[in-house]
Order: C-alpha cells, then structure tokens, then sequence
C-alpha cells in the first residue's frame, strides 16, 4: 500500500482516475507474469507523457522488490503482501508495555515481547488452520 501511495503521490490528481485503476489492477493480479504485464502496458500507456514521469520512475524502479511476496504460496501471502500486521503487532508491544511501565531489566521486557509474539503466531496458526480444515 505504500509503494502504491508513493506513485499516487507524484502522479497527477487531475485525470489520472484511469492510471489509478489500471495500476490497482497491477498490483490485483493473481500471478506474477500477469503483475508483470500489466505493468508493462501501464508504462506503454502513459510513457510518453511527462506528467507521469515521476510516478514510473517509482513504478520502476521499486516494482521487482513490491512483488517478491508472489514468490510465496498464495494463502501466505495475505500476511506478507502488506506490513499491516507488522505495524498492528507493533501497537499491541506498545499496549502491553505502557501498562507495565518500568521493566525491572532488559530481560523482562523480552520475556513480554516474547509472549506476545507467541500469542500472535498462535493466533495467527488457528486461523490459517481453521480455514485450510
């Protein structure tokens, strides 16, 4: 979603509704080889206007390391497509430390990130589980 945010950025915001749909459909492809074709076609497209420039500059030059989640299986990949569970574990940490406070040492404070990264990884196991039967 960033990467996307960084292109949508120094696009145009005047006519571009059409660059924004086809590069949602790039980044919505099932398989790498149709990202990479859709990819292709949108830069065909708008290559050859300026005030686009900008924004497959960025398409370009960060799309490879974007999509190397696709190298994974596909159920896996709704958990590392996006660094919004990193960022949501993140804020759980923070929760659980404002309560505590003061750790007592440096080992504590890993002894509950510990056990909230255990509880996370369970919770994530029953899902992925649940829905694999």
């Amino acid at each position: 979603m960033h990467f996307k945010r960084n292109i949508l950025n120094k696009a145009p915001k005047k006519d571009s509704a059409e660059f924004w749909k086809l590069l949602k459909r790039v980044f919505d492809a099932a398989t790498l080889e149709d990202m990479r074709q859709f990819k292709a076609e949108l830069v065909a497209k708008y290559t050859d206007q300026s005030k686009y420039q900008a924004a497959l500059k960025i398409l370009e030059d960060g799309f490879e390391d974007t999509i190397q989640y696709m190298a994974h299986p596909e159920n896996l990949r709704v958990y590392i497509r996006s660094t919004n569970w990193i960022e949501r574990l993140n804020q759980e940490v923070r929760r659980r430390e404002q309560v505590i406070r003061v750790f007592p040492n440096t080992q504590s404070a890993f002894r509950l990130i510990g056990a909230v990264l255990m509880q996370y990884q369970e919770t994530i196991y029953n899902k992925h589980r649940s829905l694999n039967g």
